[in-house]
């Protein structure tokens, strides 16, 4: 019995492989990249995107037909997220899959190819020409801006952001960081905009990121942070050790059945 403990039990052990920290480091060239230009780009308004326009003038009552009636306390008692989501289509305009929305008194306002601040010049200018206000103040707010990060991060799901735009270092701060056995070279991105679908990859590791159009997140794209080698062959190890246990445990339990018999 103890030279089957002896020749078995050894076969039971993890194989642990050492991450570097060429592997795991951010912005490893950095400093490379100190002091250089930053080019900002707005996004343009996509279909199904859900916009808060709120419209002015100098007159205050001379504005009011022009912006969606307020629902007030009449929805105040909605509760949970189809309630929040209820609320927002309320307080907002739903851009149509022909990239166009609807406001009170203008009727129907094309947003196609154009960013937040395109449309908040082109309403005020159809209010200026048309002679509907004098001195209008137009402001517009996208109110469903989110982007899904799922794999090796501390906390993966959905999450909302209330700015143009954000970083993927952001980004990922939001999702608790990347785990230790996250890919840092090969983060995948799924980016659908203007009726296209786009599939890229990036590494964080290298300052080269700051140059990407995936540096910026857009509204719902879709991040992966796939897991590293080690983490792939631990999984492995894993299940095959399992394996050998289960395997091990009928050995021993059947010879101990027939030297009893």
């Amino acid at each position: 019995m103890r030279n089957i403990f002896r020749i078995y039990l050894p076969i039971i052990f993890f194989v642990n492989s050492c991450a570097t920290k060429k592997e795991i480091w951010y912005l490893q060239d950095s400093e490379q990249f100190n002091n250089t230009n930053y080019q900002y780009e707005s996004p343009k308004i996509q279909p199904n995107d859900i916009l808060k326009i709120d419209i002015g003038a100098l007159v205050e009552e001379t504005a009011k037909p022009y912006n969606k009636p307020t629902t007030g306390q009449q929805n105040g008692n909605m509760g949970g997220s189809n309630g929040g989501n209820a609320m927002m289509l309320m307080q907002g305009y739903l851009v149509s899959p022909d990239n166009t929305i609807i406001l009170p008194i203008l009727g129907e306002i094309s947003t196609e190819d154009k960013t937040v601040k395109e449309l908040q010049k082109d309403l005020v200018k159809i209010l200026e020409d048309d002679g509907h206000l004098t001195d209008p103040t137009v402001m517009i707010r996208l109110l469903n801006a989110r982007f899904t990060i799922l794999g090796e991060v501390g906390r993966p799901g959905t999450y909302n952001f209330s700015e143009d735009n954000i970083t993927i270092f952001q980004a990922i701060g939001m999702a608790g960081d990347l785990q230790i056995n996250g890919k840092r070279n090969d983060i995948m991105f799924i980016r659908e905009r203007d009726g296209q679908r786009q599939i890229a990859t990036i590494d964080i590791r290298s300052g080269e990121v700051f140059n990407s159009p995936f540096y910026q997140i857009k509204p719902n794209d879709l991040i992966i942070v796939n897991p590293n080698s080690p983490r792939v062959k631990q999984a492995g190890y894993l299940k095959d050790i399992a394996s050998t246990v289960g395997i091990l445990t009928l050995f021993i339990s059947t010879y101990i059945l027939i030297t009893n018999l």
